[in-house]
């Protein structure tokens, strides 16, 4: 059994003479969060969408557990136990908090809410969403329409969503993009204690937020990674200041 929960080995991806990913190397290992920050265009969507299955590399490998999941897809990987959520919010609107949690089991189960007619399948997927929504807080407006969350409890929703899949490791694309300073803080402690069931793999603007969380930290510019290390390496790297953090407060 490997070490890593995740991990990519010489990933590369080009689109045309830009290399938005350039021979990437990072790990998630049990229990840890692991940030990747670096300035807007240094390819970090990139280099999840390949993560996550939406983009395959050219060269390289990503593994879960040991196992090379390069050529499988979202879904597969999200059966492997890939849990994401994402920048711009995937959520069904309309739907109540429940029926989203609901959709996304059936869906990462590959099936579709039709097929579920069996009484103590949908028992047991009820029993599994609500666990989920308890976990992250929201069990109380699960009859709630999703539109009238607050962006907060939409992050919390995603992260409901995810769990469902009992994953073995989450990737975060920007948890705490559109959150005020006090639903930083609730996001900030929820990601805090979350790491205790999955790692996360964390790609982050805000900074406060990644030294108060990150074990480890990889720099990504212009698609290759600069500097891994823990926050007072990061802090203390002159090439790092250079080329994203700049001169220290």
């Amino acid at each position: 059994m490997s070490e890593h929960l995740l991990e990519t080995r010489g990933l590369c991806k080009s689109f045309g003479a830009l290399k938005a990913t350039d021979n990437v190397s990072i790990s998630l290992k049990p229990g840890e969060i692991h940030a990747i920050i670096g300035p807007n265009g240094a390819g970090k969507s990139t280099l999840i969408a390949q993560i996550c299955g939406g983009l395959a590399p050219d060269a390289g490998q990503i593994l879960m557990q040991g196992r090379d999941v390069t050529s499988l897809t979202t879904q597969a990987r999200a059966q492997a136990g890939l849990g994401r959520t994402f920048q711009v919010s995937a959520l069904a609107m309309e739907d109540t908090v429940l029926e989203n949690v609901l959709l996304g089991t059936l869906g990462a189960s590959g099936h579709a809410w039709r097929f579920w007619k069996n009484a103590s399948n949908v028992r047991d997927r009820l029993d599994q969403a609500m666990a989920a929504l308890e976990r992250v807080g929201l069990e109380k407006v699960c009859d709630q329409q999703t539109a009238t969350l607050s962006h907060g409890q939409r992050r919390q929703l995603e992260v409901a969503v995810a769990l469902t899949l009992e994953p073995s490791a989450f990737v975060m694309d920007e948890p705490m993009a559109g959150l005020g300073a006090e639903g930083t803080k609730k996001m900030t402690e929820f990601l805090d204690g979350l790491r205790d069931q999955a790692p996360i793999l964390l790609v982050e603007h805000d900074m406060d937020a990644v030294f108060a969380l990150a074990d480890r930290i990889s720099v990504l510019v212009y698609g290759q990674i600069i500097a891994t290390g823990s926050v007072a390496d990061i802090r203390a790297s002159a090439t790092v200041r250079d080329a994203y953090l700049g001169d220290p407060a």
